[in-house]
């Protein structure tokens, strides 16, 4: 069975897995939480994994994406499926000016940048009175898409989630497997190479930015969508350093990584306060109900771990072991 067969394999295991969860005790907003920060990781990973442009400043465009949303379904009254696309509206047009400003630089000089550009729309959304400030935007009706399905209920709106993830991730996986997506490769290993050869790597690597943050911004409103509200973690910096120790952790550069990272980090962030109990209890050392306190420290071991023992990520070390593995078989 080649590399193909056993990907395509395991998405459908995690499709049907994702399908049936709700029936297996798993918890539906959870679990759409998971799926809005997988689809965010996703497309940070479009941008960092298959481009090479690290931005410090994607929390904009879930943010962003996240109060845009929020307001038209809130306030003018749009419907949900408007309100999504007005959110992924808001993301590319934000990428589309982040990017244009920041695209001719390079390496840091371009994350820093990009870093700046987000810190001054989280100071904008701090100050701007259609945000709700420090208290964000509350009372989002999910309300009922195409004007009948009625998102209200918990699992209609798992299924809507689900599928409207599913449709990006899919994007993602034909843009990268299309010219257009070749050439950001070639871009990322060799930009010197790509110019040479005609490409104008600028307009290139603006449009991935484009798209990237577009995503993002899909995840943002669908985040808003799904819990109800839009706060200023949103757009914070720290919502950007979270998606790249996502795509670090789950393996840069590869479609699953990002997957698996996220599902390990918010697992940890929601989860690891249970844990820290459970440990407590059957080894009766009372430190360990501190754990949920120390989510960030928690974290950043992992973080550290991970660096150290697998430098490409959890799925690209499990990639590079089944290559290693079926060439020694060949051999």
């Amino acid at each position: 069975m080649n590399s193909k067969n056993i990907a395509t394999m395991g998405y459908g295991l995690l499709l049907a897995g994702l399908i049936v969860a709700p029936f297996l005790g798993a918890y539906p907003v959870f679990v759409m939480k998971l799926m809005c920060f997988a689809l965010f990781a996703s497309a940070f990973n479009l941008l960092l994994g298959y481009t090479g442009l690290l931005s410090f400043g994607h929390a904009a465009f879930l943010g962003g994406a996240a109060y845009v949303a929020g307001h038209a379904i809130k306030v003018w009254g749009l419907t949900p499926e408007l309100g999504l696309l007005l959110g992924m509206g808001g993301g590319a047009l934000l990428g589309l000016l982040f990017g244009w400003l920041a695209i001719r630089r390079q390496g840091i000089y371009f994350s820093m940048i990009t870093l700046a550009l987000a810190q001054m729309l989280f100071f904008a959304c701090l100050q701007a009175p259609f945000t709700g400030g420090e208290d964000g935007l509350q009372g989002v009706p999910r309300g009922k898409l195409f004007g009948f399905i009625d998102l209200a209920n918990d699992m209609v709106m798992y299924y809507v989630a689900l599928a409207i993830v599913v449709a990006a991730f899919l994007l993602i996986v034909r843009t990268i497997h299309s010219p257009f997506g070749q050439v950001l490769k070639g871009i990322k290993e060799n930009e010197p190479r790509a110019i040479s050869l005609g490409y104008d790597t600028h307009r290139f690597k603006l449009l991935a930015f484009v798209l990237s943050a577009a995503l993002a911004g899909l995840a943002g409103a669908l985040k808003t969508l799904v819990l109800g509200f839009a706060t200023l973690s949103d757009v914070h910096w720290t919502a950007s350093g979270q998606v790249i120790l996502m795509t670090l952790v789950g393996g840069l550069g590869t479609l699953s990584g990002p997957l698996v990272g996220s599902a390990v980090v918010v697992l940890l962030e929601n989860k690891i306060g249970e844990l820290g109990n459970l440990l407590a209890a059957l080894t009766s050392v009372e430190w360990f109900k501190t754990l949920g306190e120390s989510v960030t420290i928690v974290t950043g071991l992992i973080f550290v771990v991970c660096v150290l023992a697998f430098r490409r990520g959890i799925m690209g070390e499990i990639i590079a072991w089944l290559v290693r593995r079926r060439a020694a078989m060949k051999g």
